[in-house]
């Protein structure tokens, strides 16, 4: 019966996507919804771009281990972005009316600096996506008893498929639903195994030692490696694609913005939750807790829940986990599309340029997926998707909005140094987080280019 469902759900959502697909008229409907979206429907997308993989089975492995310390990254540093989003961001790039985040670096500092910061935002997503693709695989086999490898080619096929034909459409309307299952399955299963631990209170008592600690010991190393856990997502995921182009898709600038303050309260109370279930597992189940710690909550599930349970909890963990992949394909396959394979086409029709887009969809799915077989540990995959945007193009974005004497050659220089600092950090296995270190050279770059070379903004800067 289980097994039924899962097929019955993955088939339903095809359909969905497929009808989705009917509103796609231009590629404007394709990537951003045609702008569209109400406050209910644009909040939930919003909030789905990252609850995935790392949220209910990466976050709660983390959290076993090592408490509130092993998860400040996702679901607060993930909340901390969305809410920042909404304060500073969301209405200024709303105004810009662009398509992708690499448009606005295009109109603000030229063409040089979108193909550079192009190039170094789409392999940004490769590691995220093959993230989804392998917690799919292990969902899917442990429902089915399928290969996990059968089970991420087959899954991978499928989100790219109805993220193929419908494209931002598709993933608002999925992402709608999901989200709802997502919020019902997770709250009933919360009550659940709350109640059968002996509440709150009980849970709470019972927790090891150190589990609930949110700072880190009072030394300089240790706040160091605190801030880059906040930073890696909490900064590093503003200048991405996926956040800026569900931020486009919404009907107005203030529901852009209201959606994000209201994303970012629903993926910090929604997120937390998984760790609680986690958190009664290990005291209901202990034996489970022995073994591996990414499968706690599938296998407290499978060999303790009823059908009604199974059904709510894979149900929503499916959910939570193919909005994300959907959305996170689109993103780089529309800066490929539109940034990359545009430019060399002169006056090409929309026509074909939503095919293009289309193409790059089955392009960078592709290549996730023979990501997600060379490594499957999910928190690797998704952390390092997200530093690479944080010590290249936060800095250039944000100063760009902010600083109006920025430049071009200070936003070339603020992308390349920060990213060849990072690499240089990862390369000497510097003390300080290599984060850091990118991100103080990315700030250089900015400061040197712009006092030092004397160039003139881009034609159709917008700094209000």
């Amino acid at each position: 019966m289980l097994a039924a469902f899962v097929i019955l759900y993955l088939l339903i959502t095809i359909l969905i996507g497929r009808w989705a697909a009917l509103k796609v008229k231009t590629a404007s409907d394709f990537v951003v919804a045609g702008r569209s979206l109400p406050l209910g429907i644009s909040t939930c997308v919003i909030f789905a771009t990252w609850f995935g993989s790392e949220t209910m089975l990466g976050a709660t492995s983390e959290f076993a281990q090592h408490g509130l310390l092993g998860v400040i990254e996702d679901p607060f540093g993930a909340s901390l972005c969305l809410l920042l989003v909404g304060l500073f961001y969301a209405r200024r790039l709303y105004r810009q009316n662009v398509l992708t985040f690499c448009d606005y670096f295009r109109v603000r500092f030229g063409r040089k600096a979108e193909i550079v910061s192009a190039l170094l935002m789409i392999p940004s997503y490769f590691g995220w996506i093959a993230a989804q693709i392998v917690a799919m695989g292990i969902v899917i086999n442990t429902v089915m008893g399928i290969s996990t490898e059968m089970a991420m080619v087959a899954s991978g096929i499928i989100v790219m498929g109805y993220t193929y034909m419908g494209g931002m459409w598709s993933v608002s309307i999925t992402d709608f639903i999901q989200t709802i299952m997502i919020i019902a399955g997770i709250l009933v299963i919360t009550y659940i195994v709350v109640d059968a631990a002996g509440g709150l209170t009980t849970v709470g008592e019972r927790a090891p030692a150190g589990t609930f600690r949110f700072f880190p010991d009072r030394d300089w190393n240790s706040w160091l490696h605190y801030m880059a856990a906040w930073f890696t997502i909490g900064l590093g995921s503003i200048p991405q694609q996926d956040v800026f182009q569900r931020l486009m898709s919404s009907k107005s600038e203030r529901v852009a913005q209201y959606s994000s303050y209201l994303g970012a309260l629903m993926y910090l109370v929604i997120g937390s939750l998984p760790l609680l279930i986690v958190l009664c597992a290990q005291q209901l189940y202990p034996d489970l807790a022995a073994g591996d710690t990414a499968t706690i909550l599938p296998d407290m599930v499978m060999q303790h829940g009823n059908l009604f349970i199974q059904i709510l909890f894979f149900g929503a963990l499916l959910s939570a986990i193919m909005s994300t992949t959907s959305g996170a394909i689109l993103a780089p396959a529309t800066v490929l599309g539109e940034n990359l394979v545009k430019p060399f086409f002169h006056d090409i029709s929309d026509k074909k340029f939503l095919l293009i887009i289309r193409l790059s969809v089955v392009a960078v799915s592709a290549i996730a997926i023979a990501m997600a077989f060379a490594s499957q540990d999910i928190y690797e995959l998704v952390a390092s998707s997200s530093v690479l945007s944080l010590v290249s193009l936060f800095v250039p974005l944000t100063a760009g909005l902010y600083w109006k004497r920025a430049n071009e050659m200070g936003a070339n220089l603020s992308i390349v140094l920060g990213t060849a600092g990072y690499i240089y950090a990862e390369w000497m296995e510097t003390t300080t987080p290599p984060l850091f270190v990118g991100l103080v050279w990315s700030i250089a770059g900015m400061l040197i280019g712009t006092f030092f070379w004397k160039t003139r903004p881009a034609a159709g800067n917008a700094v209000s």
